[in-house]
């Protein structure tokens, strides 16, 4: 299907030129980032702490790999209809005569209720102060009390040992409020949480000072692709990566191998350094949350200006 554009209907258009710079530009950010990761896994290695931001997080390199123009936007030129007029989302669009593609109006229309849950989501964790004396305890809840068996990176060793490791969970009160950390913890650290979270309380409980909320930012983004443009899904992936960075240092495994040196959070000095850290993170994480925001309701005025007009 090919629908042509009115003056009162115009997208963003992109030349040929512009969007192969901006593609290319986004394939070489993305080869970069995912050199590691992909070597490693050719050569069946293992990384304690990037591989999270692939395992844990489901877009797929291929899928990050393309590159996409968000919502509203027309790529004009024979390259675009070649290399998008099959790829799932995408509808053949004119521009004064001139062959392009687009997102699909489908596509807004099928993701609305992702759109607004994410818009809600990230709205609802805006409106709130940050909470920063968490100390990234939600990785020693997780293997608090379980033994050699119960650690999850068990290639690496504990920093203080078993022991050790309860005793610091023991010494402080557990302040999770992110219900996907909260989910892993073990069975005897979950009452030591000052709140008990479940998912369906998660737009009640979620706040900005929280690294994996930050973290997140990368999943609601990919979610929404390709309504969203791959230039944010890459800069939230970044942020994504140096947020995992922060977690792992302050966690109770010895990274110094992998080139981490330690946030001993078991300590004030630890504690302090953290907060600083995590200070810095959460003031990026709320550029990028609040631009999330702008573009969902961006999407959100389409689908209603697209149902007035066509007195849906």
């Amino acid at each position: 299907m090919t629908r042509s554009l009115s003056v009162t209907d115009r997208p963003a258009i992109l030349t040929e030129n512009e969007w192969t710079a901006r593609r290319d530009a986004h394939h070489a950010a993305v080869d970069e980032l995912l050199a590691g990761h992909l070597e490693r896994r050719a050569a069946g290695r293992t990384h304690p702490v990037h591989d999270f931001l692939f395992t844990y997080y489901s877009l797929r390199p291929s899928q990050l790999r393309r590159w996409h123009p968000g919502y509203g936007t027309v790529l004009l030129g024979a390259a675009a209809v070649r290399g998008y007029r099959d790829h799932p989302g995408y509808e053949r669009a004119t521009v004064d005569g001139q062959p392009g593609v687009r997102v699909s109006r489908e596509v807004l229309d099928r993701r609305a209720d992702t759109v607004d849950f994410v818009a809600g989501l990230l709205t609802a964790t805006s409106s709130r102060p940050p909470q920063l004396g968490c100390f990234g305890l939600h990785e020693w809840a997780m293997v608090y009390r379980a033994g050699a068996d119960g650690v999850r990176h068990s290639s690496v060793p504990l920093r203080l040992g078993h022991t050790g490791t309860d005793t610091v969970v023991e010494s402080m009160q557990l302040r999770c409020t992110h219900y996907d950390a909260f989910r892993f913890f073990t069975p005897d650290a979950v009452p030591r949480n000052a709140t008990e979270l479940t998912r369906d309380q998660q737009v009640r409980t979620e706040q900005p000072g929280c690294l994996h909320a930050g973290m997140d930012l990368y999943k609601w983004t990919y979610k929404l692709l390709p309504l969203t443009d791959s230039e944010l899904t890459v800069r939230c992936l970044r942020h994504a990566s140096a947020a995992r960075e922060l977690d792992m240092r302050a966690s109770p495994y010895d990274l110094e191998d992998y080139g981490y040196s330690p946030i001993r959070i078991e300590t004030a000095a630890g504690r302090a350094q953290y907060v600083r850290e995590q200070s810095a993170l959460t003031r990026r994480a709320a550029a990028l949350r609040e631009e999330l925001v702008n573009r969902c309701t961006v999407l959100q005025t389409h689908r209603t200006t697209a149902s007035v007009t066509t007195g849906g």
